[in-house]
């Protein structure tokens, strides 16, 4: 039987996907955390082979979170339930580790299959995403190409700069400095093939990585 931890600050979403998840008799929901901190601790001291979570957790480093659980619990399988659409940070979620990324939109039955195919070692990913990661977008470019190129750090500065984010407020989300900041959009510029800023957001909004607001 896997054993699945909850991670995210609303108590209700752990209590309704125990109830997606009852009467099934090969996923064991085993505990709620509602911080980054709570979340580190549980996973030093028991055994847990799904984590459910969300992004935009309290005391975590969002995506880059994935990541640094990977390293230090490479056989735990991740699947990331935001409040974000998939559309956000789907491609990011993966590529830092997550075996699945679904949004709180969905429907109980999405979120029972996602869980079930994540807790037996798959990828679940919607359909539209699952498309661009197997055929990519043509635009003259192959923008999945590009997408690739990019590190995880490198997409979370894309994120934020393409939700119009100055380098001070990139800075301290990231907790980095601004001209390390400036490093990064200098990267992103030469890997996306974009001519300024305004080039540069236009990239990231074709990749989808972030929607236009």
């Amino acid at each position: 039987m896997s054993t699945v931890l909850v991670a995210d600050q609303h108590p209700v979403i752990a209590e309704s996907i125990k109830h997606i998840l009852s009467g099934n008799d090969f996923i064991n929901v085993i505990g709620h955390v509602d911080s980054g901190n709570e979340l580190y601790s549980f996973l030093g001291n028991r055994r847990v082979d799904v984590v459910i979570i969300e992004i935009d957790l309290p005391q975590l480093n969002g995506i880059h979170a994935l990541r640094q659980i990977k390293q230090q619990y490479p056989y735990i399988k991740i699947l990331v339930f935001s409040c974000h659409p998939e559309e956000m940070y789907a491609l990011s979620a993966i590529k830092a580790g997550a075996a699945g990324y679904i949004s709180k939109t969905n429907s109980a039955e999405i979120v029972y299959n996602a869980i079930r195919q994540v807790a037996r070692g798959g990828i679940y990913l919607n359909e539209e995403i699952t498309y661009k990661l197997n055929n990519g977008i043509s635009t003259g470019q192959n923008q999945i190409s590009k997408f690739k190129k990019l590190s995880s750090r490198e997409t979370e500065v894309l994120n934020l700069l393409s939700s119009g984010k100055r380098n001070k407020d990139i800075a301290e989300a990231l907790e980095i400095n601004e001209k390390t900041v400036s490093t990064y959009k200098a990267r992103l510029l030469k890997k996306l093939d974009a001519e300024n800023i305004a080039d540069l957001i236009k990239q990231a909004r074709l990749l989808q990585i972030n929607p236009a607001v």
